[in-house]
């Protein structure tokens, strides 16, 4: 690596050289078929797919397609002697396993209930052609329901049960649980309870678990991490002493900050009672230790406020405990290093040399000392890199004559990080992704801090400049070993997380430019199969909640406006090369995109798989029913009934569709459950959850699909119409548009749930005496088609079926020849879609049937 060379690609010039260098990193093949293919695209003309007269679908045949053979063998299969599952299956089969413990839990069973169902879980891992992997997804799933009820002693004991069943059936589950903790939200990863289960469980290895919980103390300043370890210890004392042992290097944390003065004096009991069991055989209360250390804590200056628990506050303390000569000999060490480095040909040699003295003098041993090390080594480098720009910039007479900045100790910096990880001594190898989050949690403290004192005039070109060298070289380390490229990346992810737009605006092109890179983005989707889909899935969500506002309310100043042209970027180019990861999360994305975004969220609701051909709409009499992909479920990784939990109407819902019962009281008091408080709808823009509206809707839909491949007939299943039709009759103008859009959403590549929702779109249409809800369901849908390509497949079948079908009498609504403009947009629109005349009933492919309605 040519550290003074750097591709001047790298630099950050402005918004516009970020957004237009986004699309052409992000292709992981290195070249321009991702630019291009987004280039493609129109941008300023309606561009519809032109269907023929091909006829759509009867809601009758449609509803009894999903009861078809196909469909039972593959949900309700209990076929014990097949032979192998693939992981999908494995989920699909663990689901069944979930809804039986849900219920079991809800109805207070007994441990041998419990367990028999529990026992289900390894003999689905087992049956399965990659039992480490299905393992690995099924105890995901479990680990998130963990924390989902987290208040029920009897739902966590139940996935804790799940957790070891797995462990007994696959020993590497253990390091997975070990990592999830580990890189959790902070709500997660200091949940006492739950930890002490896992911990009793032997579900952790608690020698990572130790070293990592010691560092994210820092020492002390991480309040709520400290408190938690304070009273993890004091819980573990008196029921699992056994592991106190195992846990040393939290333990000598906790008692270097006891003997720090003003420190509680109950804190210094506590690491007695532990280092002595013996002669101290009296607990400690959570209050003792707990509260007079919050009291302490309360008093304490930071320098630098965070916007939240994850971050790592940065105190004067920190700045100001190095000791005398540490900065100057750290200066004298970075210059040998550069000396090494302006050698001809720098060798590996001297190059390992250096870095084992460095970790000889006891500068990586991962403590304080280290902490500072990085942290002067960052604060030298950023500060030759700003103020060789301020002399460049005085020196000329114009703008157009100013030169870039110098970021040859930048390179340097990132160079001798590149090194330290590379020869670290290979005894230690464990301890190298430990270092690599130390110094990343460094370079976030610095960051936060830079911002923190100045504000929007925050530089960013150094921190930039400093990520892509590491993106472009760390990235390469172990190239033989998916699980630790894995490890780095999660590494970068957790570190952009903690750096994302809303808590530092100032940085937010050179993140998105980051975040997009070829050299990450496009690795973490591939890197160990799926398992790094969730964290760029949750750095999109940051960037679409940092632009929500905006979009809402339509402020699209110029910088805003390029952020924006960026993100619809990233989004086409994930169509292109990754559509199944839109396709899985769009439940997800959906939430935090403003239903004003009608082109964004139509671009993540036309991915589908890579390996379906979408039949041509323009088809003639296109057979809808005989699609093998109609009857098959679209796979969602995003938690649908999570919302529904949230606001504790989980199970309401189930009770409400399980009974049958049309005089129910949870109709009447639907509406208001969906409705936000004051404060929650100034902030929100809406006066009603559209998280919760859109939960309820896929989980009802969802609930009523399950019932009919179980063989139900459509009587049974009119629950769900109804609610559906009450929300529709019911709802405000307001509320009616959001709870439409919800439907909408699910009108996407061919599967089960576009063909029942798009049935439900038709019903509602079909069955209102209100002009108003026809209205509304035609601008939901003509909204979505007069913007630019992509459309999704399933809104124009429906839309398509609307216009065409005599049976809706969509031409003579009033509403279509309100003004001529209207009337000359449907027709136009009509036109694209295949004529204006009503093809005849007999042509109609059956999506419709006489007795339907």
């Amino acid at each position: 690596m040519d550290m003074v060379s750097r591709p001047s690609d790298i630099s950050v010039d402005g918004f516009e050289s970020s957004v237009s260098l986004l699309s052409s990193q992000v292709d992981p093949a290195g070249d321009s078929a991702s630019l291009q293919f987004a280039k493609s695209l129109p941008t300023s003309e309606l561009n519809l797919v032109e269907p023929s007269d091909g006829a759509m679908k009867e809601i009758g045949t449609s509803l009894q397609t999903l009861t078809s053979a196909a469909t039972m063998e593959r949900v309700g299969g209990n076929n014990i002697t097949q032979p192998s599952l693939s992981t999908r299956d494995a989920l699909d089969k663990y689901q069944i396993v979930t809804q039986k413990m849900e219920e079991l839990v809800a109805n207070n069973a007994g441990d041998d209930e419990i367990q028999a169902v529990v026992s289900e879980v390894p003999e689905i891992i087992l049956r399965c052609i990659s039992r480490d992997e299905a393992a690995f997804a099924v105890a995901q799933k479990a680990f998130k329901a963990l924390y989902e009820n987290a208040s029920s002693n009897l739902h966590v004991s139940a996935n804790l049960a799940i957790l070891v069943a797995i462990r007994d059936v696959c020993k590497r589950v253990v390091k997975e649980l070990t990592s999830w903790v580990i890189y959790s939200e902070e709500e997660r990863k200091l949940n006492k309870d739950i930890t002490i289960g896992l911990i009793q469980r032997e579900l952790l290895s608690l020698a990572e678990y130790n070293v990592h919980m010691a560092k994210h103390l820092d020492g002390g300043r991480n309040k709520s991490a400290t408190d938690f370890a304070i009273s993890l210890l004091q819980s573990l004392v008196t029921e699992e002493s056994s592991v106190i042992s195992e846990l040393h290097s939290l333990v000598d944390a906790l008692a270097k900050l006891a003997s720090k003065s003003g420190s509680p004096e109950s804190l210094q009991q506590l690491i007695d009672i532990i280092r002595n069991p013996v002669t101290n055989s009296a607990g400690l209360s959570d209050s003792a230790t707990g509260n007079e250390y919050n009291d302490r804590q309360k008093d304490e200056k930071v320098a630098c406020n965070t916007t939240s628990n994850t971050d790592v506050n940065t105190s004067l303390d920190y700045v100001e405990s190095d000791p005398a000569g540490f900065r100057d000999r750290v200066s004298t060490l970075f210059e040998s290093w550069y000396q090494i480095c302006e050698l001809p040909g720098a060798n590996e040699t001297a190059c390992s040399q250096y870095v084992l003295h460095l970790h000889q003098t006891g500068f990586l041993k991962g403590d304080d000392t280290t902490e500072s090390f990085f942290r002067t080594l960052l604060e030298i480098s950023v500060a030759h890199c700003i103020s060789s720009e301020d002399i460049s910039s005085g020196a000329v007479q114009s703008p157009q004559q100013a030169q870039s900045p110098s970021f040859l100790a930048i390179d340097m910096y990132a160079k001798l990080v590149f090194s330290i990880l590379k020869y670290f001594p290979e005894q230690e190898s464990s301890s190298k992704l430990f270092l690599l989050s130390e110094i990343m949690a460094v370079t976030v403290r610095c960051i936060q801090k830079d911002a923190e004192d100045k504000k929007t005039s925050l530089n960013p070109k150094p921190y930039f400049r400093l990520f892509i060298n590491w993106l472009l070289d760390l990235c390469s380390l172990d190239p033989g070993t998916d699980g630790a490229n894995f490890q780095v990346l999660t590494a970068f992810a957790n570190t952009f997380h903690a750096l994302q737009p809303l808590k530092i605006p100032a940085f937010s092109f050179a993140w998105l430019e980051l975040v997009s890179h070829r050299s990450f983005m496009p690795k973490l989707l591939t890197v160990n199969g799926q398992k790094g889909w969730p964290y760029v899935q949750r750095l999109l969500v940051d960037l679409l909640q940092f632009l929500e506002p905006f979009l809402r309310n339509a402020e699209l100043g110029v910088p805003v406006h390029f952020l924006y042209k960026g993100t619809l970027r990233v989004l086409l180019v994930l169509l292109h090369d990754f559509p199944e990861f839109l396709c899985d999360y769009h439940f997800t994305f959906c939430d935090v995109i403003p239903s004003s975004c009608i082109q964004m969220r139509n671009i993540i609701l036309s991915s589908f798989p890579r390996n379906m051909r979408l039949p041509d709409p323009s088809t003639p009499n296109l057979k809808i029913d005989l699609l093998p992909e109609i009857v098959e479920a679209p796979c969602i990784l995003s938690e649908v009934d999570a919302a529904l939990k949230g606001k504790q109407m989980k199970n309401d819902v189930d009770e409400y569709l399980m009974s049958r019962q049309q005089n129910s009281t949870f109709l009447s008091e639907l509406k208001q459950k969906l409705l936000l408080s004051s404060s929650e709808a100034t902030s929100a823009g809406t006066r009603y959850s559209v998280p919760l509206i859109n939960s309820l809707v896929l989980y009802t839909g969802m609930q009523a699909i399950q019932q009919l491949q179980a063989g139900e007939t459509q009587a049974q299943n009119v629950v769900a119409l109804q609610m559906f039709k009450y929300l529709s009759m019911e709802l405000d103008t307001e509320g009616r548009y959001l709870f439409l859009n919800a439907i909408a959403n699910q009108l996407r590549y061919p599967n089960n749930h576009t063909h029942y929702f798009s049935f439900i779109m038709l019903y509602l249409f079909f069955e209102s005496d209100q002009e108003i809800i026809q209205e509304q369901i035609t601008r939901v849908l003509l909204e979505r088609l007069i913007v630019n390509r992509p459309h999704p497949w399933g809104l124009l079948i429906t839309f398509i079926e609307l216009i065409k079908n005599p049976r809706y009498g969509f031409w003579k609504q009033a509403f279509i020849r309100c003004a001529p403009e209207i009337e000359k947009l449907f027709e136009s629109v009509a036109r694209s879609c295949g004529g204006l005349k009503p093809v005849d009933e007999g042509m109609v492919s059956g999506w419709v049937s006489d007795n339907s309605h």
